[in-house]
């Protein structure tokens, strides 16, 4: 008779004797917390012999939980137990080989024929052992586990493991209790099925998009944890029925989401889409959203996009959403500057501005200059800007107000862009934000953090001026803040990440066709360059009087506001702001046409004619007061959308002055200088008649062309951009009718300032009735003019539609005067440049000014920097240009010429950084999404993988997803992800991109998985002979350590530059050694 023994899994281990003993007639019963199909590989041979083998799972395990989940102190332990049988924590090596695929199929195969499980169903406690009945019985226990580790093929985290042999009649006994519990139907219960389901997960083909969501649910199950209903889009709104939410697309629908949960938990977001992407359906989707709840919704916009707010507001038969009944206030900026008068129906004096629960700022970044308490040095009585007032009256007093931003460049010079508009969502007070970041600094370090960062890199050489670098020195706490309250998708991000086939694409966009046209083909006449040089010698006293108030009454013109009190802006500070505005501004006009320039030189002579006659007069009779009132008049020849400049001007009240206060003599010398080079510039303009404006010839030129030629089947349609209402009215008035007469096409001009005009009879030539004849199918003419085919096929427009318009039935954009601000240019091109259009291709068409571009900019330069300086006096400093307005002059140079040769996106424009592409949110809402139809993804095994096949995004390589399992890889908390780890590496071994670009590898994965629900079965197939079933994985094995050993080079690359930097270094802390560190979560082949 044997002896019992005592097993130490050292000199002797429990797999050795039960090698020895188990025979084809070997019977044998476990009862354990877990069974691991790397125990069954370990003693595969022997186990496929014997004839059978029943095991107990001591406590409840794949069954089905009667208990509440907060009754259940089992819970975590059992999914654990659970998943052990895949491999258990210390089998991770084992599973890093990446067999288990081959192994799992091998185990249920066995299991199908030798095995029955079944599982403690109750809170009873049983201990673990092992029973082997054959001509001699013996016992294993304590045996808590059927793993390797129990087997004694590694140590486990045990201090020692000893198991105790024993031969009959212990081991009866053992059997004895064992077979009681089998035959106890109440509390034990057969679980063979489920078992057999599991593991053939394991073996069975997966599609690529179960791989995606794997990879999701384990980076941001902890996500899913501290979400809470509140901060997510309550359904039961019902505005997932509306009628706007229907007509979103599914980059919208998910911006839209994303946009409410940021609002609930942040209280504010920015959505900074590219331009063309349809930012204003998504906001109106979260406005209805909002109103389902009761909520009160102010839209606060520029005084261009009011005709766009009111439709989809208003109950007009060509509002697309008017079944919604949205019924949302609609303010502008510029009233934020005033106490009285109406605005849009509403008396401003009467407003309650702290009675908003939500407001949605369009165009926000003229909100980026953050508060100023004044607006010019030598204010006795400081008032509020723009900025403040919204923060102090609207947002901060009251009922709590969410903020949400709209934007194509919320960053224009830097972070503080950011920070000053993202302040409006906490108030201004950043420990409310502070408190909602999962972030290690306060929100003011991180973007002081940042604007260094960005600082430093703007100095490096240009070819080392990567974005990829500025990443680099960028602090994960900035991307955890962008993260949180930004939405930022390119154009390019729509057409890779998502699937656009119900959209339709973005059209191509054909190289930029550039026209230099001279000022005229008369060549006696003058030339660009010579009317600009006389416009230098211009000095435009006549909007400067207060220079020449005598020193002794200059206490007389302090302003006065209503109440009689002090006014927030000096006249002199105003006056000089309308002074450097009109010197630019007839720079402008001149671009823009012949007759532009003229009209702005008669209006200017004009006014100043008749401030001399006064001046005359008053000189004749020096007893008589005078008292002058210098027309605040500059607004009718400016730019529509140099309504902006306005927000210099606090007040906006015309000048009076008393002429016996001033030194009128000398006024009087200056203004008649100015009029004679005035007069000059009239007379040599006077020749330049319509026939001979070699601009306005070019452009019917490129008209007929495109006429004659098509550029898609037989689209005509041409959109004409013009900064002034002036240039605008003598476009429709040379061309309207011969177009008409020749061409048979209507004809039709839209600007901010003047009514339409139209070529077709008896319509009334309003804003909206003219964008959808011109625009049909994206406007949807039908709904207004039911059965009409009328059209309008050549548009001449001002600024007033270079936002928030979609005439993409338009195919041809001509800028008749050039933006100084490029993006400018890029929006007005955004109009036609949109996805879901219907045409192939799109062209733009610059008219520059007969110049060298350098020359143009400078002279630019010099007009800006000129005009900062008053007539009398100077300000002793050489160099009028600070470094910030060189660099933007640069900038504008560079960004022009770029301009000439291609069309470039708004986020590709910046020499600097952009936001887009950053977020890590819609990959969370993903989740959220898949995980209401998929509960049980928590029991999927680690270690699956899918094939898929590359394509122009994705190249054939493998994207490994690991878990460290040791925190010395984190280095400065640089990976988003950490303890997560992505590397995507080709099938030679290079990496295609490292893990500390997971937003990247996250939509490379969704690019090449999303949609596709099942396997390819032809890339399986082609898979599996490779690996022979998954038996032969060591190419995918050996790709698997180069994974590793790309993040630990890193990590080593980083501690070598902290031995060098200041603070603390990372080289002494935690060592990785390897494979063993990480766990394989799962994997993607990509062929």
């Amino acid at each position: 008779m044997e002896l019992p023994k005592l097993i130490n899994n050292i000199n002797e281990r429990v797999i050795d004797d039960l090698r020895l003993r188990l025979s084809a007639k070997s019977k044998v019963s476990i009862a354990a917390a877990s069974f691991s199909i790397y125990a069954f590989e370990a003693l595969k041979e022997e186990l496929e012999n014997v004839e059978e083998l029943r095991f107990i799972f001591t406590s409840p395990t794949f069954i089905k939980d009667k208990a509440e989940k907060e009754k259940r102190e089992f819970y975590i332990p059992k999914l654990n137990r659970e998943r052990n049988l895949y491999g258990s924590d210390f089998e991770i090596k084992l599973r890093n080989q990446l067999s288990q695929k081959a192994i799992a199929k091998e185990c249920a195969d066995w299991i199908r024929k030798k095995v029955r499980f079944k599982s403690n169903s109750s809170t009873e406690v049983m201990g673990g052992f092992l029973q082997v009945s054959d001509v001699e019985s013996r016992s294993y226990a304590p045996f808590n586990e059927f793993t390797t580790t129990e087997l004694g093929l590694d140590r486990g985290n045990s201090v020692y493991s000893m198991v105790h042999s024993s031969p009959s009649p212990f081991a009866e006994e053992y059997l004895k209790i064992f077979n009681a519990q089998w035959s106890n139907s109440e509390k034990f219960v057969d679980v063979t099925d489920r078992i057999l389901e599991y593991i053939e997960t394991v073996y069975k083909e997966n599609s690529p998009d179960y791989i995606y969501f794997i990879t999701l649910y384990n980076i941001f199950s902890e996500f899913l944890d501290d979400i809470s209903e509140d901060v997510l889009p309550n359904e039961a709104t019902g505005f997932k029925n509306s009628v706007i939410w229907n007509k979103l697309y599914n980059f919208q629908k998910d911006a839209a989401l994303a946009i409410i949960n940021k609002l609930e938990k942040y209280n504010g977001c920015i959505l900074a889409d590219s331009v063309g992407l349809g930012k204003t359906f998504t906001a109106l989707s979260v406005i209805k959203y909002y109103e389902n709840r009761n909520k009160s919704v102010l839209v606060l916009c520029p005084k261009k996009l009011n005709d766009n707010w009111i439709t989809f507001r208003s109950n007009y038969k060509n509002n697309p959403i008017a079944a919604d009944r949205l019924r949302y206030d609609i303010l502008f900026h510029s009233d934020l500057s005033r106490e009285y008068g109406t605005s849009n129906g509403l008396d401003l004096s009467h407003i309650n501005w702290g009675n908003y629960d939500l407001i949605v700022i369009d165009e926000s970044h003229n909100f980026r200059n953050g508060g100023k308490i004044t607006t010019d040095e030598e204010d006795e009585n400081p008032r509020e800007n723009r900025y403040l007032r919204l923060l102090n009256q609207v947002i901060r007093t009251g009922v709590k107000t969410k903020v949400l931003m709209l934007s194509a460049t919320p960053v224009n010079n830097g972070f503080k862009d950011l920070k000053n508009q993202l302040q409006l969502a906490y108030e201004g007070e950043a420990e409310k934000i502070d408190s909602l970041l999962d972030t290690k600094s306060s929100i003011d370090d991180i973007f002081r953090q940042a604007q260094t960062a960005y600082n430093r890199w703007v100095k490096f050489e240009p070819t080392e001026r990567t974005t990829a670098k500025l990443l680099g020195i960028l602090s994960f706490d900035f991307f955890e803040v962008l993260d949180s309250v930004t939405i930022a998708r390119s154009r390019k991000h729509i057409e890779r990440y998502y699937d656009t086939t119900d959209i339709g694409k973005f059209p191509t966009r054909l190289k930029p066709i550039s026209r230099r046209p001279c000022l005229t083909d008369l060549s006696a006449a003058i030339n660009y360059n010579g009317i600009y040089t006389q416009l230098q010698t211009l000095n435009l006293a006549i909007y400067t009087p207060s220079d020449f108030i005598l020193a002794s009454r200059m206490n007389k013109y302090v302003d006065l506001d209503e109440s009689g009190s002090e006014s927030g802006l000096s006249m002199h500070g105003r006056e000089k702001g309308i002074r450097q505005l009109m010197a630019i501004n007839m720079l402008k006009r001149l671009e823009s046409s012949v007759n532009s320039f003229r009209l702005t030189i008669q209006r200017i002579q004009e006014l100043i004619q008749n401030t001399i006659n006064r001046i005359d007069n008053f000189s004749h009779d020096r007893y008589g007061h005078t008292s002058l009132e210098v027309d605040d008049y500059y607004p009718s020849m400016v730019a529509e959308e140099e309504g902006l400049y306005g927000s210099t001007f606090v007040g906006g009240k015309k000048t009076r002055i008393d002429l016996a206060d001033m030194d009128f003599i000398s006024w009087r010398q200056y203004l008649e200088w100015d009029n004679e080079i005035l007069n000059f510039l009239l007379v040599m303009l006077q020749d330049i008649t319509p026939r001979h404006d070699s601009k306005l010839q070019q452009l019917i030129e490129d008209l007929e062309s495109k006429f004659s030629h098509p550029i898609n089947n037989e689209n005509k349609k041409v959109l004409i951009f013009t900064a002034f209402s002036d240039t605008a009215e003598y476009l429709y008035s040379e061309l309207a009718d011969r177009i008409h007469d020749e061409y048979g096409l209507n004809v039709a001009m839209v600007t901010g300032s003047v009514d339409g005009m139209c070529t077709i009879k008896k319509l009334k030539p309003d804003f909206n009735t003219i964008l959808t004849l011109f625009s049909p199918h994206s406007k949807e003419r039908d709904v207004l003019f039911p059965g009409s085919n009328t059209e309008i096929d050549v548009l001449i427009a001002t600024d007033c539609i270079s936002e928030g318009q979609n005439l993409q039935d338009c195919d041809y954009l001509i800028n008749y005067d050039i933006h100084w601000n490029p993006v400018r240019i890029i929006q007005r091109f955004g109009r036609i440049d949109r996805i879901g259009s219907k045409n192939e291709v799109i062209q733009l068409v610059n008219y520059w000014p007969d110049v060298e571009l350098d020359d143009y900019i400078k002279l630019k330069g010099r007009v800006e920097a000129r005009m900062k300086v008053t007539v009398m006096t100077a300000t002793g400093d050489d160099n009028l240009l600070s470094d910030e307005e060189k660099g933007d002059l640069q900038y504008r140079k560079e960004q022009l010429k770029r301009l000439q040769e291609e069309v470039v996106d708004i986020e590709d424009m910046d020499t600097g950084i952009n936001i887009m592409d950053l977020g890590l949110n819609e990959f969370r809402l993903d989740l959220l999404a898949y995980m209401k139809d998929n509960p049980d993804i928590a029991h999927t095994p680690f270690g699956m993988s899918a094939v898929v096949g590359s394509s122009d995004f994705v190249q054939p390589g493998a994207i490994y997803v690991l878990k460290n399992r040791n925190n010395g890889v984190n280095i400065n908390n640089q990976n988003l992800l950490h303890p997560f780890y992505m590397v995507y590496i080709s099938h030679e071994g290079e990496v295609l991109c490292d893990h500390l670009s997971p937003k990247t590898m996250l939509d490379n994965m969704r690019a090449a998985c999303r949609g596709k629900h099942e396997p390819d079965k032809k890339l399986c197939s082609v898979f599996n002979k490779e690996t022979k079933d998954g038996r032969e994985m060591s190419h995918y094995s050996d790709l698997l350590q180069e994974a590793i050993h790309s993040i630990i080079e890193v990590k080593e690359e980083s501690d070598i530059m902290s031995l060098f930097s200041a603070g603390e270094t990372t080289a002494l802390r935690n060592k990785i050694s390897g494979l063993d560190d990480f766990e394989l979560i799962c994997f993607l082949v990509i062929k």
